[in-house]
């Protein structure tokens, strides 16, 4: 391939299958991510990790910390800062229980796999250091679901700052994945006096890296990463800043993107809806 851009072996087959009614679409399940900034003198850098060789899904390939929503965050009343679940519903496309499930599930996998968490004893106020034996134990009990969103805030005295965080964009897995998810990326600037670190067993290598760095990696084909990775790197460019970043994330396009598959002229075409650059074109086989 000319780029790194994740495309499985499997992918064909299975757009076939899709077309030829042999295989179902999967309903993808909700998740969030989170393109966690820090300001450099070269401009903003984002933090991003290397999921395992190992993994089903997307090994090798660099990503942002998140993962999917804790049912439980749908309907347990969670300690709350900032926007209006009214707000984040109609910013999000959804209704508010869903709302706060989905920026729930951004603050607590970044806390998960990034050890940075945006919250505070205030609406005002950030916690600062969140290492050591009790805040591992903490974060532990959550990644095995041991230990509800809202309950951590509880136990603690937080409240959830989702003024930190601001949504970009949304993703959904193609229909002929296996395993497919609804996913909002989120942008958020690193709280002045934490630090990330690997806490996720999912990711062999963590990295601050520039958006453009991290895109001419790609474009020369040694950094593996997916579309929508690709996609939100590029729109990150232009900022100078995280706080200019941060800003300027009303003005992104929530629009989904999911992919399409279609035949034309004897060939399979995976393309993803307004990014021309992630399209495939894949020769038909002929009977085996």
């Amino acid at each position: 391939m000319s780029n790194g851009q994740w495309y499985p072996p499997e992918w064909p087959d299975r757009i076939r299958a899709l077309a030829s009614g042999e295989l179902t679409a999967v309903t993808p399940k909700r998740a969030a991510t989170v393109m966690l900034l820090r300001d450099t003198a070269d401009g903003p850098a984002v933090h991003m990790l290397r999921r395992r060789a190992s993994m089903a899904f997307a090994g090798g390939a660099y990503a942002y910390p998140g993962g999917g929503v804790d049912p439980r965050d749908d309907d347990h009343l969670v300690r709350w800062a900032g926007p209006s679940l009214e707000a984040w519903a109609l910013r999000l496309g959804v209704d508010q229980a869903s709302a706060q499930a989905i920026v729930c599930a951004a603050v607590r996998e970044t806390y998960e796999e990034a050890g940075v968490l945006l919250a505070g004893e205030t609406p005002g106020t950030v916690v600062g250091d969140t290492t050591g034996d009790d805040w591992e134990a903490d974060r532990r009990a959550l990644v095995e679901r041991d230990l509800s969103f809202a309950d951590f805030l509880d136990r603690r005295g937080l409240v959830l700052r989702s003024d930190l965080l601001a949504a970009w964009a949304r993703w959904i897995t193609p229909e002929f994945e296996p395993r497919r998810y609804d996913t909002w990326f989120f942008v958020a600037a690193l709280p002045e006096g934490q630090r990330t670190r690997n806490a996720s067993t999912e990711a062999d290598r963590t990295v601050w890296i520039r958006p453009a760095e991290a895109i001419a990696g790609y474009d020369k084909g040694d950094l593996l990463m997916m579309p929508p990775t690709v996609a939100t790197l590029r729109t990150l460019e232009p900022y100078a800043t995280a706080a200019e970043a941060l800003a300027a994330a009303g003005e992104q396009d929530l629009t989904p993107v999911l992919a399409k598959a279609r035949l034309e002229d004897g060939e399979l075409v995976l393309s993803w809806p307004g990014h021309d650059e992630f399209t495939k074109h894949i020769p038909t086989r002929g009977p085996r």
